[in-house]
């Protein structure tokens, strides 16, 4: 994640002869891995019968990971671009970061007891516990902005814990219901992105800005996981999905406005990001479909080839 932001912070630099700290903001705000968007890659039907299952969890483990732990990096660029001190910025990231993990933690492990012990003694009624995720999630995200901690790491840390504190395979019929209910709820923010999309900032950028999207979409990612493809023991089908499914999307929204909040609004930055948002949404959910069959047909290729290099003469 770290060297996505110097990536795209470099291009922002380059191209667009951004300022360095507009640029490190920008680096920033774009690192993490969307997990509303890589969502539509590794579940569902589809998916499970193209991808392999370590694919498809590598994928939702990182992009749900990355979209709370950006915030150390997102806090170091205001400080770098002079909105806060550095060592403010550390206090804020270590308190934001180790204080959503411990409290999602025990608000998920605290959960999980409580629904097994509903389920124990009947005391749950089975229509309820299908959404009692949601409401979960609802009460550390409310938590989470009282005591000040990143509320979305802390959701990501408290599902984990209620994972592994509750059912597990007794919840299998209820995913569906989750990515059902969690894809509802966020149509209306693309919605009403869609519907403010600055189009006279983004023809102000001009082809410097067709530019960088595409080359923040080729470089931001897939040459990284080549490199890390022997240390993750993956296949070159493997490192080159994961590689360009790394979508940008919510997550970034959300550091985009962090920024502009807390540095006051930078209309490079705030085009710039939003034109890399907008292309990466449609392009990865253009390209989802293809992706998969290319995948596959790619796998089974190198699989083929494999097995005759193993057989005897």
């Amino acid at each position: 994640m770290s060297v996505m932001a110097m990536v795209t912070a470099g291009l922002g630099w380059g191209l667009l002869s951004m300022p360095l700290a507009a640029a490190v903001l920008l680096g920033a705000a774009l690192c993490p891995t969307d997990p509303v968007l890589a969502s539509n890659v590794v579940t569902g039907e589809p998916a499970e019968k193209d991808l392999p299952a370590r694919n498809r969890q590598i994928l939702s483990l990182e992009s749900g990971a990355n979209d709370g732990l950006a915030l150390p990096l997102v806090l170091a660029a205001i400080a770098v671009a002079g909105g806060m001190g550095a060592g403010t910025a550390a206090l804020e990231s270590l308190w934001q970061v180790t204080g959503a993990i411990l409290m999602g933690v025990v608000s998920g492990w605290a959960g999980g007891r409580a629904l097994r012990g509903g389920e124990k003694y009947g005391a749950t009624d089975p229509a309820p516990a299908l959404f009692f995720t949601v409401v979960l999630a609802l009460g550390i995200l409310g938590v989470a902005g009282l005591i000040h901690v990143d509320g979305v790491l802390a959701v990501f840390a408290g599902g984990l814990a209620f994972n592994l504190t509750s059912t597990g395979s007794e919840r299998a019929s209820e995913v569906p219901i989750d990515e059902a209910v969690n894809r509802f709820a966020v149509l209306p923010l693309f919605v009403l992105l869609g519907a403010v999309l600055p189009w006279e900032q983004w023809a102000e950028l001009g082809w410097a800005g067709v530019a960088l999207t595409v080359t923040v979409l080729a470089l931001r990612r897939v040459p990284i996981l080549l490199l890390l493809r022997r240390p993750l023991r993956l296949s070159m089908p493997d490192a080159l999905y994961l590689g360009w499914f790394g979508p940008i999307g919510v997550s970034a929204l959300f550091y985009l406005t962090l920024e502009a909040e807390r540095m006051g609004v930078n209309e490079a930055v705030l085009a710039a990001g939003s034109l890399v948002l907008a292309a990466s949404t449609v392009i990865f959910g253009v390209t989802a479909a293809p992706g998969r069959v290319l995948y596959r047909r790619a796998e089974s290729a190198v699989t083929t080839a494999a097995t005759a290099t193993r057989e005897p003469g």
